[in-house]
């Protein structure tokens, strides 16, 4: 089973980096070529609405893959507490429709930020999950239907800003650099996912579910502090998005 899920990923990657090389292309609105020059790329970067947008990603992703790791685990302990006669398969099914639901969850996010900018649809999404994890560790185990209905909300509101801050990085930063920004933001971005991953389980078995969800919920809310700022920035450029 573990090695066909492993040969199914690949295959499906390898499918994607080929549609990606023989069927995507630029689209129309192209940006100024430069010379790279790490120097400029730094300084472009540590500007202070580009470091703000990608303290929001980094915000974004301290949440995302915690949550996308361990909620199996987490909902295998609710139903052994509850006494409940349903199995670890039905875990590992609700764990599938609870990350799916994100791809709804990103055509929301996506229609939301057409309609309010996507500063607004980012502080949107990570407030509504952010308070989804602060409370779904403290869901009593008997109120396993309240526990699946949080987690779908989670699900669907953990992603759907996520390519938000990618477009926020091309309406801030130093045209110049704007795939340096983002090939840096999101570099950084997967690295911060690393020690909330790990730290997880040892403040689980320490402290319980609703700590270890709790430090998940601290991201979003720098997150959405960190793109308010953002926000005022467009806003004071008369962008407003």
């Amino acid at each position: 089973m573990q090695q066909s899920l492993v040969v199914g990923t690949s295959l499906l990657s390898a499918a994607g980096g080929l549609t990606a090389l023989l069927a995507a292309k630029d689209g129309p609105f192209t940006f100024p070529r430069s010379k790279f020059s790490l120097r400029e790329a730094l300084r472009a970067f540590t500007a202070r609405p580009v470091l703000m947008s990608s303290l929001g990603y980094f915000g974004h992703m301290w949440e995302l893959y915690a949550m996308w790791s361990w909620f199996s685990v987490y909902l295998s302990s609710v139903l052994a507490r509850s006494d409940s006669p349903l199995t670890e398969q039905f875990a590992s099914l609700a764990t599938f429709v609870v990350v799916s639901i994100g791809a709804v969850g990103c055509l929301v996010g996506g229609r939301l930020a057409e309609r309010v900018g996507s500063a607004k649809s980012a502080i949107v999404s990570m407030i509504f999950s952010g308070a989804c994890a602060a409370v779904i560790g403290w869901i009593p185990a008997g109120a396993l239907w309240l526990v699946l209905l949080i987690a779908l909300l989670w699900g669907f509101w953990v992603i759907a800003d996520s390519a938000q801050f990618s477009v926020l990085i091309t309406q801030v930063a130093d045209q110049r650099y704007v795939g340096s920004m983002l090939t840096l933001q999101m570099a950084l971005g997967y690295t911060v996912t690393v020690p909330i991953v790990w730290l997880v389980p040892t403040l689980q078995a320490n402290a319980g579910w609703g700590w270890a969800f709790v430090c998940l919920a601290l991201g979003p809310a720098i997150g959405v502090l960190a793109i308010r700022s953002v926000l005022r920035q467009l806003k004071h450029h008369g962008e407003g998005q």
